[in-house]
């Protein structure tokens, strides 16, 4: 399935997005990621292996600036609020809609000064069974 691939496609496509963001973890210097949270659930399963699923993610931006994080997760925060369309390249999910589940919040302040800001979203979604 490749739902999280176009969503950081997605978030990418943003104009004037500072910093593009990357599937995975944070790294050691200023990044931008998006990854998996727990708590994802099928919701519903029908009798040809369809899924509707609710899926938790969590974009985290790291920086030594704290406006730049600001502007950035609200701008992406915007965008993904009103997203309404998010079409799968291999025909794997049917996009529902996406909540925003908690607006950007600080998540640490290390003593190097490397602010650490996150943005939680839920992705509801038709997921398709994979043909044998």
């Amino acid at each position: 399935m490749d739902f999280m691939e176009r969503l950081v496609e997605r978030i990418n496509d943003i104009p004037e997005l500072p910093i593009q963001c990357r599937m995975g973890y944070l790294g050691t210097g200023e990044s931008f990621v998006v990854y998996p949270l727990p708590g994802s659930q099928v919701v519903m399963e029908y009798m040809d292996g369809t899924k509707d699923q609710e899926l938790n993610y969590e974009l985290a931006m790291r920086s030594k600036s704290q406006s730049s994080i600001h502007n950035t997760l609200w701008l992406v925060q915007n965008e993904l609020e009103s997203l309404k369309v998010l079409e799968s390249q291999d025909g794997s999910f049917q996009f529902e809609e996406l909540i925003i589940t908690n607006k950007p919040f600080i998540n640490q302040l290390d003593d190097q000064g490397w602010f650490v800001f996150l943005l939680d979203v839920q992705a509801k979604i038709t997921v398709f069974k994979e043909s044998e």
